[in-house]
């Protein structure tokens, strides 16, 4: 998204990265393009709550029109659901494998097609409204880190084009269906 977000035509803006734990390549690479970054742990403060409460005000900071969650791997509390959409990914073609463990759990399942989501969050794991989708074939060589890692690939391109588009085509949610630009995927 650093990358996409430098040609004006991409539509969209990386304000912040932030981020819960440090030492992470996001925000390295945020701070190599010169983008604001800020690290917000959970253990510093007393309860989830409190740490809730921080997480939503270090974000208004910044005052994005969408927060996009990429590898954050905690959910995040009403302060911050309750004021900005947060688009978030996850490794499995939603509602199918649901959680932190949706690569391995597709593989015990012994599909053939697993993929990835782009969704809207809400308050449970992995229940928001769905955007986006794409397949990826499950290969008979594949274990959990193989097919994760091309999950991973296709992802990252979904998610990119996906807030691109958002920017520049305006999006709409009807019950739990995302419209981008006035016309459904």
């Amino acid at each position: 998204m650093l990358d996409a977000s430098a040609d004006p035509a991409y539509g969209a803006c990386v304000v912040a990265v932030g981020a819960d734990r440090d030492g992470i390549e996001g925000l390295a690479r945020a701070e190599r393009a010169q983008v604001p970054t800020f690290v917000e742990k959970l253990r510093d403060h007393p309860t989830r709550a409190v740490w809730d409460e921080a997480l939503a005000a270090r974000i208004a900071e910044y005052k994005p029109d969408l927060v996009v969650s990429a590898g954050f791997m905690k959910i995040l509390g009403a302060p911050t659901l309750e004021a900005y959409p947060v688009l978030n990914t996850h490794p499995a073609l939603l509602p199918s494998f649901p959680g932190a463990h949706g690569v391995r759990d597709a593989l015990a399942h012994g599909v053939r097609v697993t993929g990835c989501t782009v969704m809207l969050a809400d308050a449970g794991v992995d229940t928001g409204p769905i955007v986006a989708q794409e397949t990826v074939k499950v290969l008979d060589s594949d274990d959990e880190a193989t097919l994760h890692e091309r999950i991973k690939t296709v992802e990252r391109e979904l998610l990119v084009d996906i807030v691109g588009r958002m920017a520049r085509e305006g999006w709409t949610v009807h019950g739990r269906t995302v419209i981008i630009g006035g016309a459904r995927d």
